[in-house]
Parts: structure tokens; sequence; C-alpha cells
């Protein structure tokens, strides 16, 4: 009974933002233009609001009793050699390199960036957007989670990295 109630106070307590929301919109055309504004000019952090709700609410599914596995591969990014490359950096790897997730975060995007070939963006939990470029194989799905140092897929010869915040290129020396 008690995962019922929690449930429907989740439910409750969302349907109290969204309507108090719309009204604001509706009421309000300053309002408005600042939600607009916040919600389709600026990149919001998937894995943020993530936290966030696990925070405050606890997990989505309120089952205690699963059992964690946990993977297998857990590996930090090796490379020979690094140079600077359009936004980011190029490391040289080695042939059929496994690419670990360099932070926690969620998959925003998959797809070819001009410039660095098939990518993947993860969103990490404290905002920063990491671009993996030049990827033979991605092993995930858009909006998928993931954690720290797990396989997300595989590449040849260069990696290319791009660190993003608010939009902004950021220094990749304290992530590799």
């Amino acid at each position: 009974m008690k995962i019922i109630t929690n449930q429907l106070f989740k439910i409750l307590i969302t349907i109290i933002i969204s309507l108090v929301i719309l009204i604001g919109i509706k009421a309000s055309t300053s309002f408005k233009t600042k939600f607009y504004k916040k919600v389709y000019e600026t990149s919001i952090t998937f894995a943020k609001i993530n936290t966030i709700y696990n925070t405050y609410f606890g997990k989505i599914i309120p089952v205690n009793n699963l059992e964690v596995v946990k993977p297998v591969f857990n590996e930090s990014l090796v490379y020979q050699k690094k140079e600077a490359y359009l936004d980011g950096v190029n490391l040289h790897i080695e042939s059929e390199y496994l690419v670990p997730s360099l932070s926690s975060g969620v998959v925003v995007y998959i797809g070819n960036k001009e410039g660095y070939g098939n990518t993947l963006i993860i969103s990490s939990n404290d905002g920063t957007d990491i671009w993996y470029g030049n990827m033979d194989k991605i092993d995930l799905k858009l909006y998928d989670y993931v954690d720290k140092g797990t396989y997300i897929g595989a590449t040849s010869n260069n990696l290319y990295l791009v660190f993003k915040k608010n939009g902004k290129v950021i220094p990749y020396d304290k992530y590799i």
C-alpha cells in the first residue's frame, strides 16, 4: 500500500507542477517568454534532472529487492598521444579500441557531426556535454543512462573528444 501511495504522490506533484507552469504561461507573457527561452534556447541536462528527481522522489520503479548487476567492463581511457583537433582533442589509440565513458550521464545525440564523423554525445551529471567522435560502433541508444567507465562503443586509431558546458567549449585537460 505504501508503494501505491508514493506513486500517487509523485503523480500528483507532477500534475501540480505542470498546472502551475501552464497557468503561468497563460497568465503572464513575461513568464511565457522566460520559460520558452529557458526551455528552447538553453541546453537541458537530462542527467541533472534525473539526479534531482532521484534525490527528492526516489527511483521511478520503487522496488528494493532487485539484484543489481555490475558491468564487467569498467575501464579508464588509454591513449598513446594527444593533440588539439578542431574544438577538442584527437587521441591516438590502438586499433579496435573499446571506448569507456568519461563521466556518468545520459546519451543525448547519436549521429554524424561534420569533422568528427559518427559521434556520440553524453550529457554528464555536472552539465558537461562530452562528444565522442570517429566512433566505428556505438552500443547505446538515445536517452540511455551510462555510468563512468562503462563501455559505450568502439573506434580505431583516433578518438575525437570535445567538452562543452552551456554551449561553450571548455578545456579537456581536467577530463583526460
